[in-house]
């Protein structure tokens, strides 16, 4: 998808922002706004508080901040890199903000956690090597490029898994996240085995339909996948869970097969033995509390 970018420069006070997310610790986010553009994207809501009024993907607010200074008050914290952006976006290449931020924060005692749809992060392995705890993260929900097209403007899938072994087979921490996870179409059991080997955690992670994208995945289904229709309606208009709760049954038993540890808790820091690698139970994306990497799931809802 070919479209026009706005870009500017922006000041801010302080990169570092204390993070709502479920693992806490700071959220570090380069830039306003991702080029990626998702259909499927939770970030577009920022737009309310950027004063944006450009469609979602296609601006660009490149940040320039202060030099950070007291890493000591981040020890024991996660940091995170990319929650609601990609600090690997296209124009990070030119920009340089994630690979500034990062020779900044050489030296914290602190876990870090880099969250992209890109490979330009292994462009910055000599300094994720300085880390002691780092772990970076991409999202691959498809192994269909057309479908992946249809979705975003981020890199091919196989740049994607070519750049997670290449992290991997550094010794820094890879995960394959596998979301959002579309109904009837993701394969998460074909996405398992082909990345199996070259990461230490999958994370699942349900595709939640709100806001303004609700209409607009609805009738891609529509145009593009008839046949699935009345699945979405089932789940997204009629609120029955009962296809993500059996995909959670099929990612534990897929986990048992292959000797895997399934977990909904925490998942202490480290590497997995080569095709062990930890797959987190992580489908609910609007019932996620805090845990050390991905979230555990509220086991009190009804009818459980």
């Amino acid at each position: 998808m070919n479209k026009e970018i706005t870009i500017k420069q922006t000041s801010v006070k302080d990169i570092m922002t204390k993070s709502n997310s479920p693992i806490g610790g700071y959220c570090v986010n380069p830039y306003v706004g991702c080029t990626h553009g998702c259909k499927y994207c939770y970030a577009s809501f920022m737009k309310r508080f950027t004063g944006h009024t450009e469609e979602w993907g296609t601006f660009l607010d490149v940040k320039n901040w202060e030099p950070i200074k007291n890493l000591d008050k981040y020890k024991g914290q996660h940091i995170i890199i990319g929650t609601v952006t990609d600090g690997y976006l296209p124009q990070e290449a030119e920009c340089k903000n994630t690979r500034k931020l990062l020779e900044q924060l050489v030296g914290v005692d602190a876990e870090l956690l880099i969250c992209t749809k890109s490979d330009l992060v292994v462009r910055d392995l000599d300094l994720l090597k300085r880390f002691k705890k780092v772990t970076v993260s991409w999202s691959i929900n498809t192994l269909d490029e057309d479908f992946r097209s249809d979705m975003d403007d981020s890199v091919s899938i196989e740049r994607k898994i070519a750049a997670m072994k290449q992290v991997y087979d550094t010794g820094i921490r890879t995960v394959c996240f596998i979301s959002p996870v579309f109904p009837g179409i993701t394969d998460f059991k074909k996405i398992f085995e082909l990345v199996k080997n070259q990461c230490d955690l999958i994370w699942l992670e349900n595709l939640n339909l709100r806001g303004g994208f609700k209409a607009k995945i609805m009738a891609y289904i529509r145009e593009k996948y008839p046949a699935l229709l009345p699945l979405y309606e089932q789940i997204y208009n009629k609120k029955d869970r009962s296809y993500f709760e059996n995909l959670e049954r099929e990612a534990e038993t897929l986990a048992k097969e292959n000797d895997c540890p399934f977990v909904d808790n925490e998942t202490p820091y480290g590497r997995a033995k080569q095709g062990h690698p930890v797959i987190v139970d992580y489908f609910y994306h609007e019932e996620v509390r805090g845990s050390n990497n991905t979230g555990k799931r509220n086991k009190n809802r009804e009818g459980e």
